[in-house]
């Protein structure tokens, strides 16, 4: 998610401009989709003004200017490729606005937020200094910090811990027993609000020291099948990886495999509370 230090990328123009198309192209969308039928979706020439009954035009907010503007001006880049991102935004064209959970907080995040015009989205990072720094550019943005008590160098213990029974029960994040599970570890409205998309690019995990994302893997998957009714897409980005790779298709199984683009993984997790009996991953 981040892209400083080890996981700094600099792009050229192309990719930028073909965020902002993208980014215009789905507010142009959400726009027509929300106007009333009496309200005009642009506004007029100065020279026709309108009538004195319905003075108002649509108008972009301010967030969401803010970001296109970003975009274009800027060299950093989201990490994704073109045709990653294209993959949730599908998703988000379909469901949004509607609650969006990120993994990470990065150069990327202004884009999830704005993709999902209107609803809810909601970020995680590690790194308190990394929010300040982001805030201070991106003060809209909804982010909290969360505590890792994991290494990836655990992932293999992890990983046999994640196979015993008490791993295999759909239970409130919360109260489960399994280890792999984020009791605590996030703010407390996070495991009430059943989020219609999630996105595991984060913690770090590219060295055996950092946190890796065994635990926010498993918990993903644990907050979609323990939502009330329907279904939760979720994202897991850098599939490259052991972690990332395994823990995706163990935890968010590959029976609920949607789609695979480059380095990012869709699952699609249905409730499992719709349906008594429903084995962990589909058999």
């Amino acid at each position: 998610m981040r892209t400083k230090g080890a996981n700094f990328t600099i792009a050229g123009k192309p990719i930028l401009l073909t965020i902002f198309f993208l980014l215009i192209f789905l507010l142009v969308i959400l726009l027509r989709s929300s106007s009333l039928p009496t309200r005009p979706t642009s506004c007029p020439p100065i020279n026709h003004p309108l009538p004195a009954a319905s003075q108002t035009c649509t108008k972009l907010p301010p967030a969401t200017a803010e970001t296109l503007v970003h975009y274009v001006t800027s060299n950093i880049t989201p990490q994704q490729t073109y045709r990653e991102i294209s993959v949730s935004l599908r998703v988000l064209a379909k469901k949004s606005p509607c609650n969006f959970l990120v993994f990470g907080l990065g150069y990327d995040s202004p884009m999830w937020a704005t993709l999902n015009l209107g609803g809810r989205t909601v970020f995680l990072e590690e790194d308190e200094s990394w929010i300040r720094q982001i805030q201070s550019k991106f003060p809209t943005l909804e982010s909290y910090h969360v505590v890792y008590d994991t290494k990836v160098a655990r992932a293999s213990d992890l990983m046999e811990i994640g196979q015993r029974e008490e791993c295999k029960l759909v239970e409130d994040p919360r109260v489960s027993r399994c280890e792999l599970s984020m009791k605590g570890n996030l703010p407390e409205e996070v495991y009430e609000v059943e989020w219609d998309l999630i996105m595991v690019d984060a913690p770090t995990g590219y060295h055996d020291e950092a946190p890796g994302r065994m635990k926010a893997i498993y918990t993903a998957g644990l907050l979609g099948r323990n939502r009330a009714d329907g279904e939760t897409d979720v994202f897991v980005h850098d599939v490259d990886r052991a972690v990332e790779d395994e823990f995706s298709k163990a935890f968010l199984c590959e029976g609920y495999l949607t789609e695979q683009e480059g380095r990012l993984r869709h699952f699609t997790i249905p409730s499992h509370r719709t349906r008594s009996g429903r084995s962990f991953c589909p058999l």
